[in-house]
């Protein structure tokens, strides 16, 4: 067995110190990114209102990003509202989000385009059209704070028939604590209902709100770099005979808890 006497070690270990930083310098950064998430929330609530009558809920979703400010990326989720309410008669368990877009910043603002297409998979049953939602955005952030718009495109939101230019308006605010590794949030929402029947308009608008603080569990050890605990509570004046499914309605108030995890 070859031995290396202590100078001579310590000579290896030099030369390999210097020259990890050289072949650093000399690689181009690639203009590519790829992250993932996963998450075990304690129920999935959307705008306010629960899609999975309180039950526990599996959310994951991957994403691509290039350094032009080009986007793309997937996300899903159990789901039971759909089959709850028996609208689809097959099915109707799972949610998957498709969308992709450009964003970038200048200074502290921020901006955000795209295109969001919500799936549902299965067969809605007889009288029920499929959930499945097309919607296009827009945002702007300054530093802790954001506005966005969401239109929908299709003429069916969310199962409700003639809804076409149905929006949602969403003003958010994130503060970090200094370095601490918790963040407040807090959130103010409005699900505006649009379309021809001036029936649906009235019967799903609502407006909703959320209180939320995070952990960055990161900041407690490296071993859970990436790994976030939270806390949410809603609400919102949803209307219970527009939202009401198993004799409760799912826009009363809820509070989620989770922990997710990032790649």
């Amino acid at each position: 067995m070859l031995k290396l006497k202590p100078i001579a070690l310590l000579v290896s270990f030099a030369v390999v110190g210097l020259s990890a930083p050289t072949f650093a310098a000399d690689a181009p950064a690639s203009p590519h990114t790829f992250t993932a998430n996963v998450g075990l929330y304690s129920q999935y609530v959307f705008r306010g209102l629960t899609q999975t009558n309180q039950d526990p809920a599996i959310q994951g979703g991957f994403d691509y990003s290039h350094a032009s400010g080009f986007y793309l990326g997937t996300w899903a989720s159990n789901i039971s509202w759909l089959r709850d309410n028996a609208s689809y008669a097959n099915g109707g368990n799972v949610e998957i989000d498709l969308y992709g877009g450009f964003k970038g910043s200048v200074g502290d603002f921020g901006y955000d385009v795209g295109l969001l297409q919500y799936y549902y998979p299965g067969d809605a049953a007889a009288t029920f059209v499929k959930a499945n939602t097309l919607e296009a955005y827009v945002a702007g952030s300054w530093k802790w704070f954001s506005l966005k718009y969401s239109h929908a495109l299709s003429n069916k939101v969310f199962g409700v028939t003639d809804a076409r230019g149905t929006y949602y308006l969403d003003l958010s605010a994130s503060v970090p604590v200094a370095d601490t590794g918790l963040t407040l949030g807090a959130h103010y929402g409005t699900q505006e209902f649009d379309g021809n029947s001036g029936t649906n308009d009235n019967l799903y608008s609502y407006d909703d709100w959320k209180v939320s603080a995070s952990y960055d569990l990161g900041k407690a050890s490296k071993t859970f770099d990436g790994v976030t605990v939270g806390i949410a509570y809603t609400d919102t004046n949803a209307k219970a005979s527009g939202y009401t499914i198993l004799n409760k309605n799912i826009g009363k108030s809820q509070t989620t808890v989770w922990i997710s995890k990032s790649f």
